[in-house]
């Protein structure tokens, strides 16, 4: 049977839930307010998330989660950014998710060490994304040797392309125009949104998740420049072979439209639970740590290898072969010619010390004052 999206499998229900929601988001734009299809009890989703109960009924009825300026009677919402602390006073949700120390106020609240991460748990007790049944699309192409090594409940889409000798884990999803290319391999739980692709002999650990148009083992950037003395090629340039190929350990997202470069020699390899935004560009042979954040537009030239843990912030920029050590931050838009040791927080181009950078920035704005003084001087003597 061919999947269907959970709302058109019972059209009934589909429309008198449809009905009851129209009417609660009214006055909210439609991405601020998540509806479940039943209630939940405060006290149900308090154990959920193990946070504590403040100031409201455990009986008391949550229909969804809003954003704490849409959010209603009978929403939940949450806060966590002390410029929206303010808000919390004035909501109209049934309950907040909040701070253990946050001061108390007259709404409801659920006391949590980590209010984002209970955020994110109560937006999946009223929200699932649609589920795709087994099958595979009359449109799609599957070599017979993929289809062999093919595990169990794979969703294949239109349009997908597999091509021979590639295996995939159990319960894969690949979507419309997915393309996956000769001799890759691929864990369990893997999910390919459209339009994303694995080039040759890749490898994919478990839960590796693909969003629109990410390109896993494109050709990495290499080439060498002919001598000025070979007249027939002088001053061009000449393709190095991508011979290697792109490694992605478990629990890796990459999100839309990022390009991650087989290695020349080797592998260019992401850790495990690294997780990469859009946009983003990951040069051959990089390595990259476990449970790194790549932001919007980074970009790595060839041969960067990045520690465990590290944040690199959107529109940062690292040139080759530079090491960056575990934990380490980088504010957005810095420039990184150089190492970075472990657990240091830098910004600027060229990225100095994030304090020291705040300093010269304060500094700067005044230059043109200094500079008038330096004159001034200047003329005196």
């Amino acid at each position: 049977m061919w999947g269907r999206a959970p709302s058109q499998a019972c059209p009934e229900r589909s429309r008198r839930v449809q009905a009851e929601r129209s009417s609660a988001v009214a006055t909210a734009p439609p991405s601020a307010t998540i509806l479940g299809d039943t209630a939940m009890k405060l006290a149900d989703i308090a154990t959920a998330l193990n946070a504590r109960i403040d100031n409201a009924s455990p009986e008391t009825e949550i229909t969804g989660v809003a954003g704490i300026e849409h959010a209603g009677p009978g929403q939940l919402t949450f806060v966590s950014n002390p410029k929206y602390n303010a808000a919390a006073k004035t909501t109209e949700a049934s309950a907040v998710i909040v701070a253990e120390n946050f001061p108390a106020v007259s709404t409801g609240m659920l006391r949590s060490k980590n209010p984002y991460l209970a955020w994110a748990k109560a937006i999946e007790l009223f929200y699932q994304p649609p589920r795709y049944a087994p099958g595979i699309h009359p449109t799609a192409v599957v070599h017979p040797t993929a289809i062999k090594k093919m595990g169990k409940n794979a969703h294949i889409g239109p349009y997908v392309v597999i091509d021979e000798d590639v295996v995939i884990g159990d319960n894969a999803v690949l979507l419309a125009h997915v393309v996956i290319y000769r001799g890759v391999t691929i864990g369990n739980n893997f999910f390919a949104h459209a339009h994303a692709v694995v080039r040759e002999f890749c490898q994919l650990g478990d839960n590796v998740l693909l969003q629109n148009g990410v390109v896993v083992g494109s050709d990495g950037f290499g080439f060498a420049k002919h001598n000025d003395d070979d007249k027939e090629n002088a001053g061009r340039w000449h393709k190095i072979v991508q011979s290697g190929n792109v490694a992605i350990e478990n629990d890796v997202e990459i999100q839309a439209n990022t390009c991650i470069d087989r290695a020349s020699i080797g592998e260019t390899r992401i850790g495990r639970g690294t997780k990469i935004d859009n946009l983003v560009q990951v040069g051959h042979s990089c390595t990259i740590g476990h449970d790194t954040l790549l932001c919007a537009q980074v970009g790595l030239a060839g041969t960067t290898d990045v520690g465990n843990n590290v944040i690199l912030a959107g529109q940062v920029g690292v040139s080759g072969h530079v090491k960056i050590g575990d934990s380490a931050i980088a504010i957005a838009q810095s420039g990184i010619p150089h190492d970075v040791p472990a657990g240091a927080m830098v910004s600027g181009a060229p990225a100095i010390d994030h304090k020291l950078w705040l300093k010269c920035c304060a500094a700067y704005a005044k230059l043109p004052e200094i500079a008038k003084a330096v004159r001034k001087f200047s003329e005196r003597d």
